[in-house]
């Protein structure tokens, strides 16, 4: 088992930034891939981005690619991502997921799941 717990959401006027953190415990961190997500009321949940285990590697949604870096520390167990130019169409529960393969953009492909965390951007 893998316990994973987002921090970091909040309200932010378009334009700003926030920094997203995933707190992960349990298994070993190093054998997941870390994506994120998220999920705006009545849509359906959404990739924005993976890292691989080493951190070597990350991969994108298009809608956020340039403006969104995911990253992980490994000594701290802890992945995150950083989101700047926020836009409000950026508003959503962001997810943080364990999974075993990489790139993963697909929900299907993660074991694990944070709770969420709330993402509200202002115009």
């Amino acid at each position: 088992q893998v316990q994973l717990v987002e921090s970091g959401g909040g309200l932010v006027q378009a334009g700003g930034s926030l920094r997203l953190s995933c707190a992960a415990s349990g298994r070993t961190f190093t054998w997941y891939t870390m994506g994120w997500f998220r999920q705006a009321p009545g849509k359906e949940r959404e990739f924005v981005a993976s890292i691989s285990r080493n951190g070597g590697s990350t991969y994108y949604a298009d809608s956020v690619k340039g403006r969104f870096t995911i990253s992980r520390d490994n000594a701290k167990n802890t992945a995150y991502v950083q989101m700047n130019s926020l836009k409000p169409e950026d508003t959503a529960v962001y997810y943080c997921a364990a999974g075993r393969s990489f790139p993963a953009p697909a929900v299907r492909s993660y074991d694990y799941w944070g709770q969420g965390t709330q993402v509200t951007v202002s115009s």
